[in-house]
């Protein structure tokens, strides 16, 4: 098998990606806003019988691949399509399973689940689903964590996957342990565009954030001070003329990602490894810097490793035979 379709449909974002097996290189992209939350609310909207909604998911992913079909010089009908993120969810193409903690971080023993086409499309359709504990899920992050190169410690390493709800994920011995999800993403995009915060927080297209005192301090009291009552300091630094705007919007930013990290600046783990794309990476490994906890940090690009992961799941579980 010469390639395989890379798809991570995420809730806001679908990303479909050709792949070359034989280097794992990237070959050609499509990503569009048609993320699994629009999906499904189109979907509900066409008041189908819930028989119709893998017919629905399914003709827009063929869409696509299609699109990149056409664009390519060789054939393309016999490589699989991996999917991972939000399909397997209540508002996916079809509700799978999570696979209870502990797993393998490597992902042989998550749930892989052959989708039966409902058109004679000529591609296999595989799911992998999200894993869980008792009080807290992963949708996506688990498939990425296969392609990490995770060395087996027998001493606790931590995994960080920033985003709208950024994991932590706690990996010893092979095993996934715990997993926590902290809403920072979220929380920052309401505070700063829906709350009495708003007029006084701006992004600053010219400032880098990672390297403003502002960043820096809201990182510092992000860790030590009471998060509800620094959170209106965004306020009073517009009222006293202590910040402009995109200071501001820096404070808020330190101040968030350095409370969402408090906990483990109290703990010293073996490895650490931040997990996102080149984007948000500058300002985490900044406040990796401010805690103290850079010299056990490493970094992996999470494009490259989803793609890693979706491919050595399929290889160790057998499901490309």
């Amino acid at each position: 098998m010469k390639f395989f379709f890379s798809c991570d449909w995420g809730t806001s974002t679908f990303r479909l990606r050709l792949v070359d097996t034989e280097n794992e290189r990237v070959l050609s992209t499509i990503k569009t806003a048609y993320g699994i939350a629009t999906a499904f609310e189109c979907w509900q909207q066409t008041n189908l019988q819930e028989e119709s909604r893998q017919a629905f998911f399914e003709t827009y992913l063929l869409e696509q691949v299609n699109k990149i079909t056409m664009s390519f010089n060789e054939p393309l009908h016999d490589a699989p399509i991996i999917l991972s993120g939000m399909a397997s969810s209540s508002i996916g193409m079809m509700e799978l399973p999570y696979k209870q903690l502990p797993f393998r971080c490597s992902g042989a023993d998550l749930v892989v689940h052959f989708v039966k086409p409902l058109t004679n499309n000529g591609h296999k359709i595989i799911i992998i689903s999200g894993a869980s504990s008792e009080v807290d899920v992963l949708r996506g992050e688990e498939t990425i964590l296969a392609g990490c190169d995770i060395t087996e410690l027998d001493t606790e390493q931590i995994f960080i996957f920033p985003g709208t709800h950024s994991k932590h994920i706690i990996v010893e011995n092979g095993l996934v342990k715990n997993i926590t999800t902290y809403m920072t993403g979220e929380l920052f995009d309401l505070l700063s565009n829906k709350s009495i915060l708003s007029p006084s927080v701006k992004k600053n297209e010219e400032e880098q954030t990672a390297t403003d005192p502002h960043f820096i301090d809201g990182v510092i009291k992000g860790r030590i001070s009471n998060l509800l009552n620094s959170i209106f300091h965004v306020r009073t630094n517009q009222l006293f003329k202590k910040a402009t705007a995109g200071g501001n919007y820096n404070y808020l930013s330190g101040l968030l990602i350095g409370y969402e990290l408090k906990d483990i600046a109290g703990t010293k783990p073996s490895a650490i490894t931040l997990v996102c794309g080149e984007a948000i990476k500058e300002v985490y490994m900044q406040a990796f810097n401010v805690i103290g906890l850079s010299d056990c940090l490493r970094y992996k690009n999470a494009d490259d490793a989803l793609v890693k992961g979706q491919w050595a799941i399929m290889r160790q579980t057998g499901s490309l035979t």
